[in-house]
């Protein structure tokens, strides 16, 4: 059920993007991931006319229903830590003794953050929850959560595309396959480069590092079976 009250409308339009930066580049590298292995098991695996077509379908079938699946679990973890947010709202807000309703408050907190505010602000907050006369009494879906859930799926489908379209394109197999990695090594390096200006540790050498590990991964990966 979607929520359409006011409160809940001005939220979704002060809050963050449906995805950030972190949440888009993980979803394109594990697309990128998954379709690097099926690639290369069923380059080795593939006999008969038409290996690159073989490869394509096999890639973005596998994407199709690991992008499904991710945007599912998606949903389930959003609605699922909105739900343990608003589980401790009603009870901070709830309860008739402050003292026990500042302790819900910072059982709720990361441990990291618990130093940095005292109890007196937190008594604030409470009250303020306290205030507030039209909490949920159970977490909905917005839409917002349907915008992020087809993101992932679309992320992850189209990262397909730079990994298993050489092999359409190119009649030469051993000559896909080196477009193919090619195409996903620049793709790496670009999703590195995005995750070290958002964390701040540098683009270029992050970048680097992505491709190191996407390529360490996915030799893990085909290593295990995958």
């Amino acid at each position: 059920m979607y929520a359409t009250d006011r409160t809940e409308q001005e939220d979704i339009e002060t809050r963050e993007p449906v995805l950030d930066v972190v949440d888009r580049v993980s979803e394109l590298c594990f697309g990128l991931f998954m379709a690097l292995t099926f690639v290369g098991a069923v380059s080795v695996a593939t006999a008969g006319e038409d290996p690159g077509r073989k490869m394509f379908y096999t890639a973005l079938g596998c994407n199709l229903a690991w992008g499904l699946a991710d945007a599912v679990m998606f949903i389930v973890r959003t609605l699922t830590n909105r739900g343990r947010r608003l589980s401790f709202a009603l009870r901070a807000g709830a309860e008739p003794d402050a003292t026990a309703g500042v302790r819900v408050l910072r059982d709720a907190m990361p441990a990291w953050f618990k130093p940095l505010i005292t109890d007196t602000e937190l008594e604030t907050i409470r009250a303020r929850l306290a205030a507030i006369t039209n909490l949920p009494r159970r977490p909905r879906l917005v839409r917002d959560d349907i915008k992020g859930a087809v993101g992932i799926f679309l992320i992850v489908v189209i990262s397909t595309f730079p990994v298993a379209l050489p092999f359409v394109v190119l009649k030469d197999v051993p000559t896909a396959l080196i477009v193919s990695r090619a195409l996903t090594l620049a793709m790496l390096f670009g999703c590195g480069i995005a995750l070290g200006r958002h964390s701040g540790f540098g683009g270029l050498r992050t970048g680097f590092a992505m491709m190191a590990l996407g390529v360490l991964l996915t030799m893990a990966i085909i290593a295990l079976g995958g």
